[in-house]
């Protein structure tokens, strides 16, 4: 049964994977690409979310934390239907070096 439903970042996803061993190759998978700590990811998410910026979706927010952008390109490319103007890319990315 599904008790709720929200975006999680792979560095979360990983504290609801089980640790038996049917689950440490999902584990393994997943710690190949995942870049922070599950701590620094809501931290940076939340970070994000605190900048009250009606354009990002929690479904970004989670991007932004998986994918670490480092450029304003690199950024944009995460968002298809809006655009970021300059000052809400410098404050994003200005929030991800925190975390690096």
């Amino acid at each position: 049964m599904i008790i709720s439903s929200e975006p999680l970042s792979m560095a979360e996803a990983i504290e609801y994977v089980k640790k038996d061993e049917s689950e440490t190759e999902i584990v393994g998978f997943i710690k190949k690409f995942n870049k922070l700590k599950a701590k620094d990811a809501k931290d940076l998410r939340q970070e994000i979310e605190s900048l009250g910026m009606m354009k990002i979706k929690p479904e970004i927010t989670v991007k932004i934390a998986d994918l670490l952008p480092e450029s304003p390109e690199e950024l944009n490319k995460i968002f298809i239907d809006v655009s970021l103007d300059e000052d809400e890319t410098k404050k994003i990315l200005d929030a991800i070096k925190k975390y690096k």
